[in-house]
């Protein structure tokens, strides 16, 4: 993505477009008590964020391959005119159901904006600069995490609770015509489709000449595999569904439960059958042939899962066995989310030396101590504790999730990148999901039996002034849900030692240009900076 892009306002127009998707949920947590006052529906509230994290985790992988095929520019725009579309319709909402259909509107931009701004900001940095911008992009979510709650409480005390979602207006035009003025795009001349070549690297044989509609090494027209796509929305809608309202609005052994389950296994099933048969699959096979895409894929569904402990379960805590009021809470969190865009933001000086696999492994082996550790924790002891401990913890998992983010957009070419971005995405938003309901059968067994087989849950628990007896089971059951999150952690550990490449292969393509304000036209193949000892022209033999 050269030609006569300017970086400078193109990298704004990302940042205001990420902050779109990183303020939605922590902007609207602290107003939801004025939306159901107002609108009612308070056994429906919690699918304000469920039903706007559904959208987003089964459009990723969509708009990853729309992006290939089309372009960014387009896709971007496309999400951004979508949720503004959707936060002006939530605004206008007169009942809770109409505000969760059109959160899902919402939901359906943010996918496309989440993937899309990360793929690129990754087409407009070269290697060496590529983990500063994504460490900057980080930086957004870690503001939002503090300053969404603070706005969302004002506007809801001091003017309506719609104005939450009628801010977003103005940032996102603002985006807009940033990218409409300055974002050219200009396909790289090295890059080039897939070919029987690759195919036969990726095991898919030659039929993917034909299958892929290559003639002359030249990719025709590309076609959008619709069918995948709804396949896709079915499986994860339904997966994701039970995930939701297993354990909540149903016992997990129950026919709802394993209704819905069945039904993504098969419509799954199905999927994968259309998928092999189309020209372009939205999820295309190298995804999970390739060993460093697929081992970050399952490194990152594990990060999904153990980030469930800290980001759900840490404020309980804090709040019903600490004794912390919500600001305080709040805050105990909010050390991890301040260092972990520094320690990405440092994290090239370590990959770029020892590489990304490494670098990554030394991250999530150093989280899985981190995580054990706080058993170690007295009971009821000081809140700066905790906070000491994820303000360790957000700094490794710094060096673990960025470094593995970077070396898959590296290691593809600018008509691969969108895809594997939005796969990593993907994986994490699922594992996100299983470890929210994995973690919350773990924590509600744990009370069950700490409490006499009473049932109660830690929803039941939240907001009342609980016994001693209650405190020690809350505390038993989040130190129960930090031991499952170091396992995944440690699962994280196996993956990239056992299934990841120790070199991430690096592709030699077309580098962005190195100056703001004179970018350079592409031109031929010519090295670039890369995983030590891993520049190749394309996947090498460990891929």
């Amino acid at each position: 993505m050269t030609g006569t892009t300017r970086r400078g306002p193109v990298v704004a127009a990302l940042m205001l477009a990420m902050a779109l998707a990183a303020l939605d949920s922590t902007v609207i947590s602290t107003a939801v008590p004025q939306i159901v006052g107002d609108l009612g529906g308070f056994s429906l509230f919690s699918w304000l964020f469920s039903g706007y994290l559904l959208a987003v985790t089964v459009a990723l992988p969509v708009y990853g391959k729309l992006a290939d095929s089309f372009g960014r520019k387009p896709v971007l725009i496309t999400g951004i005119t979508l949720f503004l579309v959707g936060s002006v319709l939530c605004a206008g909402a007169w009942n809770m159901a109409a505000l969760i259909a059109f959160r899902v509107v919402q939901g359906l931009g943010g996918g496309a904006i989440q993937g899309t701004v990360q793929t690129i900001a990754a087409d407009l940095y070269g290697l060496r600069e590529r983990g500063r911008i994504q460490a900057a992009l980080s930086s957004v979510w870690a503001t939002a995490a503090v300053a969404g709650p603070l706005l969302g409480g004002f506007l809801a005390g001091y003017a309506d609770w719609r104005w939450i979602f009628l801010v977003n207006v103005p940032i996102g035009a603002a985006a807009l015509a940033l990218i409409l003025r300055h974002l050219t795009e200009i396909r790289p001349h090295s890059d080039r489709r897939r070919t029987a070549d690759d195919g036969a690297r990726d095991g898919e044989g030659d039929g993917v000449r034909a299958k892929a509609g290559v003639r002359d090494g030249v990719r025709e027209r590309p076609r959008v595999d619709w069918a995948g796509a709804a396949g896709l929305f079915v499986t994860g809608g339904l997966l994701l569904f039970a995930l939701v309202q297993g354990g909540v609005a149903w016992p997990w052994l129950s026919w709802p439960s394993a209704g819905l389950l069945a039904g993504s296994v098969l419509a799954g099933a199905v999927t994968v059958a259309v998928e092999q048969r189309a020209a372009e699959p939205v999820i295309p096979g190298w995804v999970w042939r390739r060993r460093q895409i697929a081992s970050v894929n399952l490194a990152m569904a594990a990060l999904g899962v153990l980030m469930v402990a800290p980001t759900v379960f840490l404020p309980t805590y804090a709040q019903d066995v600490l004794g912390l009021g919500p600001i305080a809470a709040g805050f105990v969190l909010s050390t991890m989310t301040l260092s972990w865009p520094i320690s990405a933001a440092l994290s090239p000086r370590v990959y770029l030396r020892i590489g990304f696999r490494n670098c990554a492994l030394i991250g999530v082996s150093c989280a899985a101590l981190v995580l054990a550790g706080f058993q170690l924790l007295p009971y009821a002891g000081p809140g700066w504790q905790p906070a000491g401990l994820m303000l360790v913890l957000g700094m490794v998992l710094g060096l673990f999730q960025l470094p593995l983010i970077v070396g898959v957009q590296s290691s593809v070419g600018w008509s691969e990148r969108a895809t594997a971005t939005s796969s990593i995405l993907f994986c994490r938003q699922v594992g996100q999901s299983v470890g929210a309901a994995l973690f919350g059968a773990v924590a509600n067994a744990t009370l069950a039996h700490r409490l006499g087989g009473s049932g109660a849950s830690l929803d039941d628990l939240g907001g009342t002034v609980l016994s001693d007896a209650a405190r020690h089971a809350v505390s038993a059951a989040v130190d129960h849900v930090f031991v499952g999150a170091a396992v995944a952690a440690l699962f994280a550990v196996a993956v990239l030692a056992l299934l990841a490449p120790r070199r991430f292969p690096v592709i030699a393509q077309d580098e962005p240009a190195r100056r703001h304000d004179q970018p350079q036209p592409a031109g031929p193949d010519r090295p670039l900076d890369g995983d030590p000892a891993a520049r190749t022209q394309g996947p090498g033999p460990d891929a």
